[in-house]
């Protein structure tokens, strides 16, 4: 019952709306993990002429599907080629959701965008849960750059801070150690985060920041929530000047 419970808070497919229009140069693809799941995404080519082409992929949070955080990124990003992924048990994509299988899943989605695209330089940009699967592609996959928005350095701890009345410890069967899987590398790295985020709380992203090796940009927004970060124009401007330090 507490597994399923968990599974239910931290992947709520039922609550993830229907994608959003993409633009029309937009590509529905494809991949299969090795046991056969098939898992669906959206690839948004770079807008104008391109020279050595730059991708941006994209880890959606928990409520995201994948097209829009595509699209998302696509207005942030028009000069690079963006591909994101439902994640598996999302609508379209097949199979179960689970941290185990999002970590799984990212080495996949990353060496079919590579294949397709042949890029010069690679970014992954994790939004919430999804930083914690670009952190899990960063320590199996060379990277050019990350770009974590509310992050954390433990799901399971985070959890246990959203739910203290919870049994959290013995029994998260969900754990995505972000800053272990970050430690030593020399990744570079940035962190964007809500001075008012009151689901990914500030210790959790105090100890990602400590356990990071190559710190390139850390910018707090202020007075922004876990949620209403996406729609505040300082954020939208920090993400591209986060890009630009990364690929300098």
């Amino acid at each position: 019952m507490i597994a399923s419970f968990q599974t239910q808070m931290l992947f709520p497919t039922n609550m993830v709306g229907p994608p959003g229009p993409l633009p029309r140069s937009a590509e529905l693809v494809i991949t299969q993990s090795a046991e056969g799941t098939v898992l669906h995404g959206a690839h948004i080519p770079a807008t104008g002429k391109v020279g050595d082409r730059t991708l941006v992929l994209g880890f959606g949070g928990n409520a995201w599907n994948g097209s829009d955080v595509a699209a998302y990124l696509h207005q942030l990003y028009p000069q690079a080629d963006v591909i994101a992924f439902h994640y598996r048990g999302y609508r379209p994509s097949q199979g179960k959701p689970s941290a185990e299988a999002l970590l799984a899943d990212a080495p996949l989605v990353h060496d079919f965008a590579v294949q397709r695209i042949k890029p010069g330089r690679v970014i992954a940009a994790g939004f919430s849960i999804g930083s914690g699967v670009a952190a899990g592609l960063a320590a199996r996959r060379k990277l050019d750059g990350l770009i974590l928005v509310t992050p954390f350095d433990s799901l399971k701890a985070a959890a246990a801070e959203l739910y203290p009345w919870l049994p959290i410890g013995p029994f998260f069967e969900h754990e995505i150690d972000a800053g272990a899987l970050l430690k030593g590398n020399a990744v570079p790295v940035a962190i964007l985060s809500g001075e008012r985020d009151d689901l990914i709380r500030p210790a959790r992203t105090d100890g990602l920041r400590r356990q990071v090796a190559n710190l390139a940009f850390d910018r707090t927004i202020a007075g922004a929530g876990h949620n209403d970060i996406y729609f505040r124009s300082d954020f939208q401007a920090a993400m591209r000047e986060a890009a630009a330090i990364l690929l300098e």
